[in-house]
């Protein structure tokens, strides 16, 4: 497991009642500070602090799980490189937004 890895919702048991003993205030702060953390751009104490949170909050692990899939997703398509005739069609109209906005 890497630093920013947690359980994940499907591999802890369902437990509603311990939600109850946290915040939605909190619960607001850490979603904010997940997509940080699923990026390794937190300090040692922040990630445990989101992680403790995660073991104890399903609804925040599935919202973690839920971008941590997106996250997977986008950088698989991100690998995959466009048609040349695509990047040409885009840097030709590229430049011709260049043309209009220097024309103005």
């Amino acid at each position: 497991m890497t630093s920013n890895e947690t359980p994940s919702h499907e591999d802890r048991p369902h437990d509603e009642h311990h939600h109850d003993e946290v915040s939605a205030e909190e619960c607001v702060d850490f979603l904010e500070r997940i997509v940080y953390f699923l990026d390794n751009e937190l300090d040692a104490s922040d990630c445990d602090a989101v992680r403790l949170h995660l073991d104890s909050c399903n609804p925040c692990l599935a919202k973690y799980d839920l971008q941590r899939t997106v996250k997977q997703i986008v950088a698989r398509s991100c690998s995959e490189a466009a048609p040349a005739e695509l990047r040409e069609r885009v840097m030709m109209r590229v430049r011709q937004v260049q043309v209009e906005i220097t024309e103005r």
